[in-house]
Order: structure tokens, then sequence, then C-alpha cells
């Protein structure tokens, strides 16, 4: 939805000072609240909040033969869709091709990460693996939905464990739990969008902020070890991003991980630990 001119003036003069609508610096979320296992169907879940913005993320767990080129590896897919409760622009009906894009970009910044052990998926080699399924739903878009959707997807797989499975029957028990959680790294991905308004670039939009920008960069991080690793990158809307841009975009993604993180490392354990 295209927003009125006068807001768009009124938020890159802002920028142009540092500043935004409700107080924060260009390069600071809004609060974040996650909460787990807010299902009790799911093998996983996960909810949370960047400010309005509200995302519920469901993790379910089945068995299916590889694919030919993986033999010995499990598979994923992510599947996204916007509630028409979201905001006045979500209607019932199929995914649109933002709806899309945000799945596969939660997809890819968890797959290519190493996030999880995908040979640890494997039943028997050729014959079946396990299929994890991540389906993500926005219950109210403010702006940012990628990057809430994203969290939450870590958050559910974090908290996943395997249902009650006959070898011999090669039967599931669903709503059954075993202790066993999903073979999970230490190359936990963050990703973090980054939108340019105007000339200046910033991080989680609200939605006024996000219908105003003319370019934006996802970027999957992660830190393993010391060094920082890009594990994904996309590109969006039609306008170019410079160098000096892609420098800001680098040297403010690692300070954004290094700020979130033990935020977020520390709410999830503190929902592990309950």
């Amino acid at each position: 939805m295209k927003l009125p001119i006068i807001n768009q003036k009124k938020i890159i003069n802002l920028l142009l000072n540092d500043k935004r609508f409700d107080g924060r610096k260009p390069f600071e979320y809004r609060d974040l609240v996650i909460e787990t296992n807010v299902s009790n169907n799911a093998e996983g879940s996960a909810r949370v909040r960047m400010g309005k913005t509200d995302v519920i993320v469901g993790v379910k767990l089945g068995i299916q033969a590889p694919y030919p080129d993986h033999k010995d590896e499990g598979t994923m897919m992510v599947g996204f869709e916007f509630s028409s409760s979201a905001g006045e622009r979500h209607e019932m009906g199929p995914p649109k091709i933002n709806s899309i894009e945000i799945a596969r970009v939660v997809d890819r910044g968890i797959r290519e990460s190493g996030f999880i052990d995908w040979k640890k998926l494997c039943i028997q080699d050729g014959e079946k693996v396990w299929a994890i399924s991540i389906d993500v739903y926005c219950i109210n878009d403010d702006g940012n939905a990628l990057d809430a959707s994203a969290l939450g997807a870590v958050a559910a797989l974090k908290m996943a464990r395997f249902p009650v499975y006959n070898a011999e029957e090669e039967a599931i028990s669903y709503g059954e739990f075993t202790d066993t959680p999903l073979p999970l790294t230490d190359n936990v991905p963050f990703a973090m969008t980054f939108y340019k308004v105007g000339e200046k670039l910033l991080i989680d939009p609200t939605r006024e902020e996000e219908d105003a920008a003319t370019a934006r960069l996802t970027l999957a991080l992660s830190k393993p070890e010391k060094d920082y690793i890009i594990n994904s990158m996309q590109k969006g809307e039609q306008d170019n991003l410079s160098e000096e841009d892609l420098k800001t975009v680098i040297s403010e993604s690692e300070k954004v991980y290094e700020s979130m993180i033990p935020n977020i490392d520390n709410q999830i354990k503190k929902l592990t630990e309950k």
C-alpha cells in the first residue's frame, strides 16, 4: 500500500538527524519478546513479538525419502502466511509473492548456516530421513515480519523434540514426544534486514518505515567461533545500494549481532529451563 507523501517526508527528515518516530536510533530494535511451546501439537513452537509485529512458528517432523542428491541427509521446508487479521492489506487466499519471499529467505538463512546437522536426520541411507516442516504465521504486521519470522524459526527449532517413532511399524505417534532434541549446531543464524529510506539506512522498521523504504538487504549472520559468517543475503526493492551502504551494513550488522544475541539467548535459555 502506498504511504502518504507527507508521512514519507517526515520519516526521511527525521532520519537525516538519526531520529525515528518512536524515539529509536536507526540501528536499534523494538522491544523483543520470545515465547516457546505455544502449541500442544507441534514438535516445537515459538511466538516472537518485535514491537507490535507478532508471529507464531510451528515445527513438525515427518518421515520421507531423501532427495536423490542428498541420500543421507534430512530435509526441510518453510512456509509463511500473513493472517487476514494481520493488517488491512492482507486478505484470505494463497500466499502472495512477499509471503513466498519471506519463506525462502528464512529457509536459506537456516539451511546455509549449518545450524541443523542434516546427516543426523538420516534413518536409513537412501530410504528414509526425517523431514522438518516450519510453518510461520504472522498474526499482526507492523513491519519487519521477515526478521521476526527468522528468529521465531530458530527458537522453535531449539525447542523441538522428536515424536515417538516405531521403526518396526514405521509409524509416528504424533502428540507423544521424546526427550531427544533436534541435532543442532552452534552455527545459530540471526537474520537482520537493513532498509534504505531516503539516503539513510535503518533496521527493524515499523509498517510506515518499511513502506517508505526503496531498498533492503537481509543478512543471515552467525558467529560459530571468533569470526562472523554471512550465510545468506537477499536484496529487495528497486533502488540500488552503494558501496558505502554495503560497508555500513557489514559494520552495523556485527554490532547488532553482539547487542541482540545475548538478549535472545537469555530469553530462550530461561524458557528451556522451565
